[in-house]
């Protein structure tokens, strides 16, 4: 069984436009070098083109031909330095109707932004209750530590129902701040709350060295696999390869940020090579590639919960 911890909906509903014309501006800066760049115009009609897979159809029919059982649903918040289709209810609202079209096959990780202050906590423990979330995501080069005390509110509330957090690590967009994506900027936080997981995105791609060390010294922190298909020189699979003989296989979570692998041949093909492929496992025993491929996420989530809150099956009382 294949779970993939890190998808999105490739939805405008859901991106910002202004995040879609900066991965764009890069595009074009790095194929302008060559002499290559189309109009700007077109980039972004084919990228907004790309993301009207407002319910999740397609997402399903990749997971679908590629053997994936399902995936976590991870929801930015860039409401405080992009405008939106929706805000945060929103979003939450849709999401949980995605996972009505499509039962058992995703999770949801919600966003948050500390500068929302105690209101924004609460708003957040509401929705993660009324649509039954697993998670929190946090974006921090929208400009904030994940390690800012203003997040502790929303932590006690992670904490109380056992829900991991998703941080994104490394590049971003180019408009947003790379400095408050730097994984060391977690070790406060982690230290503090010992008992709360922590999962790195793309925390096997980026900062590698930095990750695994924390990885290794914190119980609590664990990192994914998301983007490993972006890197400049198409070496992925040997790139995999040394992160899962780093012996920490045990907290790694796979995930490959669709839709960014639409661009590899998607999912299908990405996963094809990655399962039956000759490099990305080799070397690496078969207990370990069962543990990555979807027994470490089971590990970190949350118990399944009913809508108010409660684990499943608990009584009134607990």
């Amino acid at each position: 069984m294949i779970l993939d911890g890190h998808c999105h909906v490739a939805s405008t509903d859901f991106v910002p436009r202004a995040f879609i014309e900066d991965v764009v501006d890069s595009m074009r800066a790095r194929l302008a070098a060559v002499g290559r760049a189309p109009a700007r115009e077109a980039l972004v009609d084919s990228y907004l083109a790309q993301h009207q897979d407002h319910h999740a159809d397609r997402l399903v029919a990749e997971m679908d031909a590629a053997g994936v059982a399902r995936a976590v649903l991870l929801v930015p918040d860039f409401g405080m330095v992009m405008a939106g289709r929706l805000d945060l209810a929103g979003m939450a609202r849709r999401h949980h109707e995605i996972r009505q079209r499509h039962p058992g096959r995703f999770w949801v990780y919600l966003g948050a932004d500390p500068r929302r202050g105690e209101r924004g906590a609460r708003e957040f423990a509401d929705l993660a209750d009324r649509y039954a979330v697993d998670g929190l995501k946090l974006y921090p080069p929208c400009g904030y530590s994940p390690s800012d005390p203003a997040l502790y509110p929303y932590y006690e509330e992670c904490r109380a129902r056992r829900m991991p957090v998703f941080v994104h690590i490394g590049p971003t967009a180019r408009s947003l701040s790379f400095p408050p994506a730097h994984p060391l900027l977690i070790d406060r936080a982690a230290r503090d709350f010992p008992d709360l997981v922590f999962v790195l995105g793309h925390g096997g791609v980026s900062h590698v060295d930095v990750t695994a060390y924390l990885a290794q010294h914190r119980r609590n922190v664990y990192l994914d696999t998301g983007g490993f298909a972006g890197t400049p020189d198409g070496d992925w699979p040997a790139r995999l390869n040394r992160l899962f003989r780093l012996g920490l296989n045990h907290k790694i979570i796979f995930g490959t940020d669709w839709p960014l692998n639409q661009l590899s041949g998607g999912m299908p093909r990405l996963l094809d090579r990655v399962v039956h492929g000759p490099e990305v496992f080799a070397g690496v025993p078969r207990g370990d590639r069962a543990l990555l491929l979807g027994g470490n996420l089971l590990r970190v989530l949350p118990p399944a919960r009913d809508r108010s809150g409660r684990e499943a099956g608990a009584g009134a009382a607990s």
